[in-house]
């Protein structure tokens, strides 16, 4: 049910444009899929998302695990129907959020007890339970458990990580055998910190289990922008070259353009959402701050060169007076600006690739934003 298509590549880069196939759907990559932690985008509708081009959005196993909770999603008939999105879904496996309650969780070769952040009771969350959670909420894309760590690290730090991680896959796996899952796509997650000989070991061992797919995960959690691209170089090189790609979590422009120059093909990032309920929009030429003061009499839309409903029909002007009067709109509109942003950068990279331009494409982006900063 699931094909991953290498459409073209670029003979200069690690660039590639391909297509992913799921009973959902065509994903056309590389893509960028919008968050919807808890069965929703935030500020967005379901129409909006078709709207700004999202063919696959997110969804997170830890979150709605706790609230609604699985039997309420499970007698919806599942997330798709939960939340009227009849598209492709890809849910993360919870491991990120488990990590990032460092006060409130306690890792073992088990699986991770915590405290849930809503009402502080206690729950034990195991590879097998991450994936018996991600298949009834049927997502298309479900993803296995693993251990992400801090950085920096130490090496003894990242091992052990690693350990649990291709540990974990293999009961990932070995439950989505057992129990004959064959309407759901399984991807492994490769970790190791910052150490290249972790990074490539971890994706062959990932590669001998065998997955529909690959992320690297781990990254956009304190490293420097050149130490992900070094990560990023290991990658291309260790994980399976006929299989989908994803790099989790990283969504700024410059990040996606050189991912996908080393070989990535899915991303995601709550960074246009949260910025956009922040007033921080994105521009060819970097970032802006919508509530600053020289917008006040600024009537030009946000990007003149933007096709998204924000920009067709508001003003920097307008949009600043919704923000100085806490008027909602002003958060819906650059949500609305900021996904369409990046999705199509992610679409214009692709067409780059498919007409064997992406060199270039890349490097007038890059140096636009450059020279923003």
């Amino acid at each position: 049910m699931f094909e991953f298509k290498i459409i073209r590549e670029c003979p200069a880069t690690g660039a590639r444009a391909g297509e992913f196939v799921t009973p959902r759907g065509v994903v056309r990559t590389p893509v960028f899929m919008p968050v919807g932690t808890q069965a929703t985008v935030k500020a967005m509708t379901t129409p909006e998302l078709r709207d700004v081009g999202a063919d696959i959005i997110l969804g997170n196993t830890y979150h709605l695990y706790l609230r609604p909770g699985t039997e309420v999603i499970g007698l919806a008939g599942g997330l798709h129907s939960f939340m009227s999105w009849p598209h492709p879904i890809l849910t993360d496996s919870g491991g990120f959020q488990v990590f990032s309650l460092s006060q409130l969780r306690k890792i073992s070769d088990d699986g991770v007890e915590f405290r849930s952040h809503i009402d502080g009771s206690k729950h034990m969350m195991t590879p097998e339970l991450s994936m018996r959670v991600q298949n009834i909420l049927g997502s298309d894309v479900a993803m296995c458990f693993d251990e992400c760590v801090k950085l920096p690290a130490s090496e003894e730090t990242s091992r052990t990580a690693v350990e649990r991680t291709v540990n974990w896959a293999r009961r990932c796996k070995n439950f989505w055998l057992d129990n004959g899952i064959k309407k759901q796509a399984l991807f492994g997650i490769a970790q190791g910190a910052l150490f290249k000989d972790q990074r490539a070991e971890c994706a062959e061992r990932l590669a001998e289990i065998g997955f529909d797919g690959y992320a690297v995960g781990g990254l956009s959690v304190g490293e420097t922008h050149e130490e992900m691209y070094e990560t990023l170089d290991v990658m291309n090189d260790a994980l399976p070259r006929r299989s989908p790609r994803y790099l989790m979590g990283v969504g700024m422009p410059e990040n996606l353009i050189e991912g996908i120059a080393r070989g990535v093909d899915m991303f995601d990032c709550v960074l246009p959402t949260r910025n956009g309920r922040n007033g921080n929009l994105f521009t060819p030429a970097g970032r802006i701050n919508i509530k600053n003061a020289r917008f006040r009499h600024d009537f030009s839309p946000i990007d003149e060169t933007c096709d998204c409903y924000a920009c067709k029909n508001h003003t920097k002007a307008y949009i600043r007076h919704l923000y100085r009067a806490g008027e909602i709109l002003a958060a819906r509109l650059c949500t609305w600006h900021n996904l369409r942003f990046l999705i199509r950068l992610v679409k214009e990279a692709r067409l780059s690739i498919l007409e064997d331009r992406y060199p270039e494409f890349r490097a007038s982006r890059i140096a636009r934003l450059l020279t923003s900063k």
